[in-house]
């Protein structure tokens, strides 16, 4: 099977598969912050909850943000800035690695900038 006419929604993919990753998470510190203190650094032991909410919010905001494909490039370069200090703080371990393979897909998106999905595209169009 030929799969060519369909690479113009690679970059789509990519894209709406990471946000609904930083979805998950974010919605998920929102409701349960609790689960996540463990992963917050222990000097910041009596902010973590605040910390953790504070997290939430901003994935979920930019999660949104690059699920619509609205300012894109900048949305992903946050994020994947964002992910690679959060890789950092965990040291080595299979949660860092896959962070750190996340913050690298993050790359490519702004490598790529807009998809043919993205609103980007929709309000530049002349």
């Amino acid at each position: 099977m030929n799969f060519d006419k369909y690479s113009i929604y690679a970059p789509a993919l990519v894209r709406v598969s990471l946000s609904l990753v930083f979805l998950w998470f974010g919605v998920n510190q929102l409701i349960d912050a609790e689960t996540f203190i463990g992963y917050v650094p222990d000097f910041l032991g009596e902010y973590a909850s605040t910390l953790v909410l504070l997290n939430g919010i901003f994935e979920t905001f930019f999660g949104l943000l690059l699920i619509v494909g609205y300012y894109t490039r900048f949305v992903a370069a946050v994020l994947g800035f964002h992910l690679l200090s959060i890789a950092a703080g965990l040291g080595y371990n299979d949660i860092a690695v896959r962070d750190y393979g996340l913050a690298l897909i993050t790359f490519s998106v702004v490598l790529g900038g807009s998809d043919v999905w993205c609103l980007d595209k929709k309000l530049h169009q002349v």
